[in-house]
């Protein structure tokens, strides 16, 4: 770091994406994206004109028409949903919002990595609390602990979920302290909380159009709480980037809402293929958690987890794995096409024979 950062960002830790080589093609199963283009309308929307010809001007700061589609698809009022570039910097702006240096936050302690940055990155003191031994959230810890609460459900890397009374009775423990839902992967077979703002005042509910609505290249996401903390959160985007989400961001994202048709066919494409995938790695010798999400969570006796990535990785398909004492040996999965999670498939079956020949022959 050069002597002109600021001190107080001495202990960050950037968060590291999965990789996106271009030495070659890949079967990219590793960032848990759509793995097919987003609605017609999206396309059809990026090229319409008179919603578009006007990008000399500055887009509503507001971003209200994007903020009533979003209301309208979810029976809410705009006046409780907050909309950001991507669900990243929604929960920025949750932070930046409600918390300060030295106020405690808690998250689980396998879970989505930025968390821990941005504990790091604006100076808050944090407890990762340990996910039960069957990879579950501990509710009653969650409950137990007056810290704010952040945490995905469904879960990322585990793709476990929790009901919603539990949330309600994490909601409820602390009203005082704010209690933060990450619904990245909820379209997977999931309902989500969003109504649930109505009744805990202290909980947020934090969504993206990043996986289920095929638009992680747009960066879309938004928020739901009561309508004075999201009034508090407009006063700091406008105090910090008013105009976060352009005319097109929102175009696109208001074409996406509308498409439930696409999106529906879609959900249920993905879910059907993560649970025949489940089964097919079950029949190879896998432990796999039942998966609510968009990816799949394994590990297998005979190969280690980096083993087995960069065997499937010379075979051209990305897969990503977490260090750890716990998830060190687990891969993670995206769930594809049906034709890149049949190759995933072959080619894990393909190593796990060499291996096994290997084995037998070292006996």
């Amino acid at each position: 770091m050069s002597e002109f950062l600021a001190p107080r960002y001495a202990n960050m830790t950037p968060y590291v994406p999965g990789e996106q080589p271009k030495d070659r093609e890949y079967i990219k199963l590793n960032a848990n994206e759509a793995t097919v283009p987003p609605c017609p309308g999206v396309f059809e929307a990026l090229a319409d004109r008179t919603r578009l010809g006007q990008l000399n001007r500055y887009a509503d700061p507001r971003c209200l028409p994007l903020r009533q589609a979003v209301a309208d698809r979810y029976e809410m009022s705009p006046d409780e949903v907050f909309v950001g570039n991507g669900s990243d910097e929604v929960l920025a702006m949750i932070f930046m919002a409600f918390m300060q240096p030295g106020d405690r936050l808690a998250f689980p302690d396998v879970t989505y990595g930025l968390y821990h940055d941005y504990a790091s990155t604006f100076g808050l003191a944090y407890e990762e609390i340990p996910l039960c031994g069957d990879w579950t959230i501990d509710v009653d810890a969650f409950a137990a602990c007056d810290a704010h609460v952040v945490f995905p459900n469904p879960n990322a890397p585990t793709g476990l979920r929790i009901s919603h009374d539990d949330v309600a009775r994490i909601a409820a423990a602390h009203p005082e302290r704010l209690v933060i839902i990450d619904e990245a992967y909820v379209d997977f077979g999931s309902k989500t909380c969003a109504k649930m703002v109505r009744e805990h005042r202290n909980l947020i509910v934090v969504q993206t159009m990043s996986k289920s609505r095929n638009l992680a290249g747009a960066h879309i996401g938004y928020a739901f709480a009561q309508s004075d903390l999201v009034a508090d959160l407009r006063d700091i985007k406008f105090s910090f980037n008013p105009f976060n989400v352009s005319a097109p961001t929102m175009a696109i994202g208001i074409a996406a809402l509308e498409d439930e048709e696409f999106f529906r066919a879609y959900t249920r494409a993905v879910c059907e293929e993560r649970d025949t995938t489940e089964e097919a790695l079950r029949g190879l010798g896998f432990t796999v958690t039942k998966s609510h999400t968009n990816f799949v969570f394994a590990t297998h006796p005979s190969i280690t987890a980096s083993q087995l990535q960069e065997r499937l990785r010379e075979a051209g398909i990305l897969t990503r794995r977490f260090a750890g004492v716990r998830t060190g040996n687990w891969l993670r999965v995206s769930v594809g096409t049906h034709d890149e999670m049949s190759a995933f498939l072959r080619e894990t079956e393909r190593i796990l024979r060499e291996t096994e020949r290997i084995l037998r022959e070292l006996d």
